[in-house]
């Protein structure tokens, strides 16, 4: 078994998750901002943490973002992770989020949330399972259920998502579908 240990009390909150949202600057990207000299932007997104999101919603997990800036950049991420739910150019995430749940409906139990800043904190705290990358603001820091020791855009996304995964005891189907990739 390739069991990592999950401190029981976190492995209990992330066996109930259904779904897992998070934000974009400084969570998906190190929160950089990249506008060439013709106003388009760009962001540099970590390929581990799309390939956790693409393969935790083939184990059934819904995804979904939820951002303060619109940008066409993450909407073309976005497209294709093919998440869930998208939504973008919110200062006030927490209706966004109730919606989501209804939509599903998902208790708070059943969703986790990863975020860096104090615009997550409404749905940190309401979360059943908070997590954030380890250079997120010391407020958001104190509060989530679990700090990534990779920093935003560079893997702490995946953490989260293997850490689930693991805890939902689907680490085994999941590496078993990763070695019989290319088999006939």
């Amino acid at each position: 078994m390739s069991e990592i240990a999950i401190d029981p009390a976190v492995a209990a909150k992330l066996v109930p998750i259904r779904m897992v949202l998070m934000d974009v600057d400084g969570v998906m990207t190190d929160g950089a901002i990249i506008w060439d000299d013709h106003g388009v932007q760009s962001k540099i997104f970590d390929v581990k943490d799309g390939f956790g999101i693409h393969w935790i919603r083939k184990l059934g997990i819904k995804t979904g973002i939820i951002t303060g800036l619109t940008s066409g950049v993450v909407g073309h991420r976005a497209k294709e992770l093919k998440v869930d739910e998208l939504h973008q150019g919110l200062i006030h995430k927490l209706p966004v989020y109730q919606g989501i749940k209804a939509k599903y409906n998902f208790s708070d139990a059943q969703v986790a949330y990863i975020g860096d800043d104090l615009l997550d904190l409404p749905i940190l705290k309401l979360a059943g399972f908070s997590a954030a990358p380890k250079d997120a603001h010391p407020e958001v820091l104190a509060l989530v259920d679990f700090v990534s020791q990779y920093g935003g855009g560079k893997g702490a996304v995946r953490e989260v998502i293997d850490l689930i995964i693991k805890a939902q005891g689907k680490w085994e189907t999941f590496l078993s579908d990763i070695l019989n990739w290319n088999q006939p």
